[in-house]
């Protein structure tokens, strides 16, 4: 199946692979398919940029009363259900050889038993809280996610990948950001530019040295553009009339999504 013509198949295989619940074969295809479409690429890169603030550690938080309220049930169950033993059986001294009737000893596993419950449900509804709030935050998180209709991979001269740009129509931003080790001279500047059907290169900006940076700019600025081109410029750029007068090093396809 070729996965460039299903957009939202892509879209959730790229989902599924940044949070890792893609594994298997099904992601060692996926990952061959990234490495040799600049689309399936794109796609895993926006996904794995929104998750990657998930792999901080997440603070302490208090149990809710109703965990309490269990524990003290529990506690109370057992203490009564002991009572009622004791009343029930008539302690007589143990015989040599018999430790197995001794009722201390009894007593002592009955209570380690129930303790062993206790722990186990704090430890149950502990993690069961954890993830209630570790889906919360991802979900808030990608909820304020900004829009992202454009995605373009730039590459180097080896087909590796250099340079992950998204376009969000609704706060008419540009978002660059560092996949390679390239780093620029501090005399030089990066700046990008856009490749049109038709007309010379039109300059979209100029890149600062920062690994994750965004550039002000409108739809009709990416709108039916092709491709993207980043060049090695002196210090500050050039103006967009002159065009790129050094070296392109990365470039790519200027992908819109379809979801």
């Amino acid at each position: 199946m070729n996965l460039i013509q299903h957009p939202e198949l892509l879209d959730k295989l790229a989902a599924a692979h940044a949070l890792g619940t893609l594994r298997g074969g099904a992601r060692r295809r996926f990952e061959a398919l990234a490495r040799e479409q600049a689309p399936v690429r794109a796609a895993a890169l926006v996904w794995q940029s929104r998750v990657a603030s998930m792999n901080e550690l997440q603070t302490a938080s208090e149990p809710a009363p109703a965990v309490w309220t269990r524990i003290e049930n529990l506690v109370r169950a057992d203490s009564e259900q002991q009572a009622m033993a004791a009343a029930r059986v008539t302690p007589t001294a143990p015989r040599a050889g018999g430790w197995w009737r001794s009722l201390p000893l009894w007593r002592g596993t009955t209570a380690a038993g129930a303790l062993a419950t206790l722990l186990a449900v704090v430890t149950a509804v502990g993690l069961r809280d954890d993830l209630g709030t570790r889906i919360g935050e991802l979900q808030a998180q990608l909820e304020a996610t900004p829009q992202v209709e454009y995605v373009a991979v730039l590459n180097d001269e080896q087909a590796s990948a250099s340079m992950l740009v998204t376009f969000d129509p609704k706060n008419r931003k540009l978002t660059l950001q560092r996949v390679g080790g390239f780093q620029e001279a501090g005399d030089k500047s990066l700046q990008l530019w856009a490749l049109p059907p038709s007309g010379g290169p039109r300059s979209l900006g100029v890149l600062g040295q920062d690994r994750v940076l965004q550039l002000a700019a409108g739809e009709a600025d990416v709108r039916e553009v092709p491709a993207l081109a980043i060049s090695l410029e002196p210090k500050g750029g050039v103006p967009s009339e002159r065009g790129p007068t050094g070296p392109v090093l990365f470039k790519g396809a200027l992908i819109q999504k379809m979801l």
